[in-house]
């Protein structure tokens, strides 16, 4: 009898918490209407009246795809700058962040200053070549400076990444729908779904850019009410502080060379940026924000402003975290099971904290489906462009009409979006979501990294050994992301967890975990080496990629073509690459038959 009075007493704490009310609802739907709205404003009143104002000018299809995909390169600088917060920022960074605060303490916070790295690199290797060449897919590149063969395989590693990613950012803010409401995630994210796919498909990346505007302010005003409501009733900054600090919340990366170590200075440092330039940076659904705008110093400027604003709201979500673990730091609620899953404490926190107020649960559901929203209709956008210029267009045979590119476009956008819903059962089967998407980015992300970098610092790396060793970077990441998974599910790899306790719970409850404090990783003697921090799949994956690129290229001499453009390489690389052996590619010499070969150190020219 005792058994079932304390399930009847855990359920009835669990619904006392599921205060969404009708004004939240009405608070989150006009959050969604807001968007369809925008859509249906750029796809039918904006085009209808351009098409009046147009008179028949311009190229049609071509028209229509840099119209859709680009905006016509006329964007400005603070909505596409809101719009990269919006596209990286999901519900990933805002539950995911504050979950990482309350298991494990701090130390992934100081990712920020990686951050921050992170962005000055690509502004000074990688930005100044991919906008002066006017791309618009990023593969299009590797097509420039290799072949053919690695313009698909990178489109291909893109694809991968984003059906990886995409299920793991609709997931997110139905775990957090689910805990405020009680509402099946599998009912709620169809519902949300059909939105973003809607406005996405009619308004194209204009319509994408004005709703992440929308959703950026929805998203930052929500995580400002729940931190500043939040601190003030935890008795103010000092309070958060000191129990955070009693409960060894508060620690710094540690100053280790072991690999093993999930996050260290190293791990941060050598692993963080490189994930970063390619997640943040590196990417068809980032750089097309950045070629999207009429000039180079806009493009920086949107870099700076993102990067500034990114590491802001990052810092808010790893407060949020700190937070958490001062309401509950005595009693548990994975412990105790009041919620379900690790990504549910915020959304359990901001219950209550706000609970009691009519709209302000509702306005956190909509910030956190406002993040998770502006990434999935990115990605859906820039699916599009990766299909029409790397797919369709390197092997027509004749160009698509305005009207036969407009269908194209939009049915990627359609089957993408179906496809992620669909994977959506998948992922909630494996673990928490801030590692879960950055193991699986990082799979695709190092060799993608590897093959740009590759392209950018490296001129004596020709085609062949350029894609053996993309193929070489993928396998390798297959096989240690699939061993560190199976060992995670197995229990041979585990995370040291921070203390957690149940004293002091005022409720009672059932079913309690044996033991959430795990065994570590770097406990094992013998080193294997996908049992690395997750944090390493990037620069591991790109290390293969390079390595093995350069060793083929310089043990198999190709002859290369004399008209390599420099504008290719990296302005830095420029001006050690002789000029004789690499001419820029002018109209009078594209015809002319010329090879050299790469590795001669004299100046003859054949």
């Amino acid at each position: 009898m005792r058994d079932i009075d304390q399930k009847i007493d855990i359920n009835d704490m669990n619904k006392s918490l599921q205060l969404f009310g009708w004004v939240d609802y009405i608070v989150f739907l006009l959050m969604l209407i807001a968007c369809a709205l925008v859509g249906v404003y750029y796809g039918f009143i904006e085009r209808k009246f351009k098409k009046k104002t147009m008179c028949g000018e311009g190229n049609g299809s071509e028209d229509v795809a840099q119209e859709y995909l680009m905006g016509g390169r006329q964007m400005a600088v603070i909505p596409v700058s809101l719009s990269l917060v919006a596209s990286w920022i999901s519900g990933i960074s805002l539950l995911g962040l504050a979950t990482e605060m309350y298991l494990y303490g701090t130390s992934y916070a100081f990712v920020l200053i990686t951050l921050v790295i992170s962005a000055i690199f690509f502004g000074i290797i990688y930005l100044p070549v991919f906008y002066n060449l006017q791309l618009t897919s990023l593969s299009e590149y590797l097509e420039m400076r290799f072949d053919k063969r690695m313009r698909i395989l990178g489109s291909i590693l893109y694809i991968i990444g984003a059906l990886a990613y995409l299920p793991v950012v609709i997931y997110v803010p139905a775990l957090a729908f689910n805990q405020v409401t009680g509402v099946n995630i599998h009912i709620v994210t169809p519902f949300v779904c059909v939105i973003c796919i809607f406005y996405t498909l009619v308004g194209g990346i204009k319509a994408v850019v004005c709703t992440d505007c929308i959703q950026t302010v929805v998203m930052i005003g929500s995580m400002l009410l729940i931190i500043v409501k939040g601190t003030i009733d935890m008795g103010g900054f000092q309070t958060v502080w000191s129990r955070n600090l009693e409960g060894e919340r508060l620690d710094f990366p540690e100053l280790t060379l072991d690999l093993k170590v999930r996050h260290s200075v190293l791990s941060l440092l050598a692993g963080g940026v490189p994930y970063y330039i390619t997640t943040c940076f590196i990417g068809q659904s980032m750089t097309q924000r950045y070629l999207s705008l009429p000039t180079l110093r806009k493009a920086n400027y949107a870099l700076v402003i993102f990067a500034i604003v990114l590491a802001t709201i990052m810092a808010i979500c790893c407060y949020s975290g700190m937070l958490v673990y001062a309401l509950y730091r005595g009693c548990d609620p994975l412990k105790t099971k009041l919620i379900n899953a690790p990504d549910q404490l915020l959304p359990l926190l901001v219950m209550n904290l706000l609970g009691s107020f009519p709209g302000l649960p509702g306005l956190f559901v909509a910030g956190i489906f406002s993040a998770s929203l502006s990434s999935l209709s990115t990605f859906l956008n820039s699916m599009a462009a990766i299909v029409l210029e790397d797919f369709y267009k390197p092997f027509a045979s004749r160009p698509l009409s305005e009207k036969q590119t407009s269908y194209l476009m939009r049915s990627v956008v359609f089957c993408t979006g179906v496809i992620a819903l669909a994977l959506v059962f998948v992922v909630e089967k494996l673990g928490t979501v801030l590692q879960l998407s950055m193991s699986l980015t990082g799979m695709v992300s190092g060799p993608t990294f590897g093959m740009f970098t590759m392209g950018l610092l490296c001129p004596w790396v020709h085609k062949r050994g350029a894609f053996t060793g993309a193929i070489a970077g993928i396998l390798s990441m297959i096989w240690v992301l699939a061993n560190a998974q199976s060992d995670i599910a197995t229990g041979e790899l585990t995370f040291t967890k921070k203390p957690l306790t149940t004293d002091e719970c005022e409720y009672d409850f059932t079913n309690m975990l044996a033991n959430s404090t795990t065994s570590s990783n770097d406990t094992n003697s013998s080193f294997q080496i996908h049992h690395i921090s997750y944090l390493f799949y990037t620069i591991f994956g790109a290390l293969i990629t390079m390595t093995v690129g350069s060793a083929v290229s310089l043990l198999c001499e190709e002859k290369i073509e004399c008209d390599m453009d420099t504008t290719l390489f990296s302005p830095f690389v420029r001006k050690f690459i002789n000029s004789k052996k690499m001419l820029s590619i002018r109209p009078d010499v594209k015809e002319k038959s010329c090879v050299i070969h790469a590795f001669e150190t004299n100046d003859t020219q054949f």
